[in-house]
């Protein structure tokens, strides 16, 4: 189970960190990632990282501005989100899989959604 939080309203510029706390199972040899959506259009891939080395691999739109990181004692992933755009607004969802990839339907387990609004 996966369980997200952090979600919310900012301007653009601003900064939001959104956690993602992966409960009763053994993530150690998984990846975890962060997926987007907005209405009417796909699930697109943001960042990911991988456990067992902290791999990371973002999206071209975020690099540079979000940063995925975690707790490994508290089997939870960060995204840190700085210099935010109205373009990032979207329904932020985490997942977890066995695979390191950007492809969505390689991640099982999903957690609900948070929501983030940049406006300018």
């Amino acid at each position: 189970q996966l369980q997200a939080s952090g979600g919310g309203s900012v301007q653009a510029g601003d900064s939001l960190r959104l956690s993602c706390v992966a409960c009763g199972w053994n993530t150690h040899a998984s990846s975890m990632a962060w997926f987007r959506q907005t209405p009417g259009k796909e699930r697109n891939f943001v960042a990911a990282i991988r456990w067992r080395d902290r791999k990371t691999n973002y999206a071209a739109s975020v690099k540079g501005r979000f940063s995925i990181s975690m707790d490994y004692a508290k089997n939870t992933v960060h995204l840190q989100m700085n210099s935010l755009k109205v373009e990032d607004t979207a329904v932020y969802y985490c997942a977890a899989g066995p695979a390191f990839e950007t492809d969505l339907r390689t991640y099982s387990y999903w957690g609900q959604g948070t929501q983030v609004t940049v406006s300018s």
